[in-house]
């Protein structure tokens, strides 16, 4: 006897929705994007770095003393850390925060009250770690700071749509590499994010990027340099927005080691990216595009070293660029708003790795080791 079953309908369960105006309107309209294209700003120049890092308690014990839970997002990079309130921490805090985000590439803190204490404290915690970087074309708040970097996606300003017009906006990096001495521990604070889900970032690990390339092969990277340029964003800018394009500064174009050495940590890192990394120092350009090819590819594609964050209002993402890459998603729909601020400190000039002959550490490799690749 066949048995009849009557499917009961389940009620569905309440969807989250982020914080927004029942207007429409910005949740943070002081933070809205500003862009001047008579606007001009002069390079920072050589600058003696010290990393706070160096000062750090390896405990953390100032970061984290009223840390409620720590929980890493992927083995290799991204932690995200409950209970911390940053605009609360000391000096001691800071340099802690430094050395932290150094060691697990990036940080995640949520519920901050970051976003609401104002462009001059903000920026006075953020150039704990050195002196702030103002973007060449980026907007910044019409309210004033031009170390506010704007980062804003919305129907009423499609500029970074049109940018990524006919191409895709996962584009690994990290940013300003063309700069003498690029950026280190950098925050985004997300002000307001798209309705749903969505506007995440990826993170990677460049150390890890690094550690995973067979010994041999690294040993033939350390000492190469590459060079870095900003042209392509510079022809973006000037191709989508004529008149009205941004160009507060020259083009960059600088020279750095394809593998350097972080101050603190002393890990090595691969630092080449397919934003502003165009070519090997000394190759000819087949066996250039060649090698960094496949490099952008390996740090594209394994996923085994990556993570992302999802931001709400109040999120702040703090990360080390010497250290990760990271990139955009822009995977939510045209026209909703993401809108954030970024506040860049450049560090050090980037340390080359030392060129060093086999030493063994192949064998040390246990993973390797036991699977006969030495």
């Amino acid at each position: 006897m066949t048995q009849t079953v009557t499917a009961v309908p389940v009620a569905p369960k309440a969807k989250a929705v982020r914080a927004k105006n029942p207007d429409g309107s910005a949740l943070y309209p002081e933070y809205l994007p500003f862009y001047d294209p008579l606007e001009k700003v002069e390079d920072i120049g050589e600058f003696q770095h010290f990393d706070p890092g160096h000062r750090a308690d390896p405990t953390l014990s100032n970061l984290l003393s009223t840390a409620t839970k720590v929980v890493d997002l992927s083995p290799h990079v991204g932690t995200e850390v409950f209970g911390v309130q940053l605009s609360q921490l000391s000096p001691a805090g800071l340099d802690e925060l430094a050395v932290y985000a150094a060691q697990r590439g990036a940080l995640v803190f949520r519920d901050q009250d970051f976003g609401d204490i104002g462009f001059e404290k903000q920026k006075e915690i953020v150039r704990h770690f050195g002196p702030l970087h103002i973007h060449g074309w980026a907007p910044h708040p019409a309210g004033g700071s031009p170390e506010h970097m704007i980062i804003y996606d919305h129907a009423d300003d499609l500029r970074v749509r049109k940018s990524w017009k006919g191409r895709s906006p996962v584009q690994w990096h990290s940013d300003q590499t063309p700069e003498p001495q690029p950026p280190g521990t950098t925050f985004i604070c997300m002000l307001e994010s798209p309705e749903a889900a969505g506007g995440d970032t990826l993170v990677s690990s460049s150390v890890q990027a690094y550690k995973s390339l067979s010994p041999r092969f690294r040993k033939r990277l350390e000492g190469l340099t590459a060079i870095h340029s900003n042209n392509d964003g510079v022809s973006q800018e000037l191709k989508n927005n004529g008149e009205a394009a941004v160009m507060r500064r020259q083009e960059l174009v600088q020279e750095h080691p394809v593998v350097i050495v972080h101050p603190v940590t002393k890990e090595k890192a691969l630092y080449v990216n397919p934003v502003y990394t165009k070519s090997i120092v000394g190759f000819d350009q087949e066996e250039s595009d060649y090698l960094l090819k496949f490099l952008f590819d390996h740090i594209a594609k394994r996923q085994d070293f990556q993570c992302r964050v999802r931001y709400e209002t109040g999120t702040v993402l703090v990360w080390d660029q010497r250290v990760v890459h990271h990139s955009q998603t822009l995977d939510y729909p045209a026209g909703e708003r993401r809108h954030a601020f970024r506040l860049t400190p450049l560090a050090n000039k980037p340390i080359p790795a030392k060129v060093e002959e086999d030493d063994g550490e192949c064998q040390r490799d246990v993973a390797r080791a036991q699977l006969g690749l030495c």
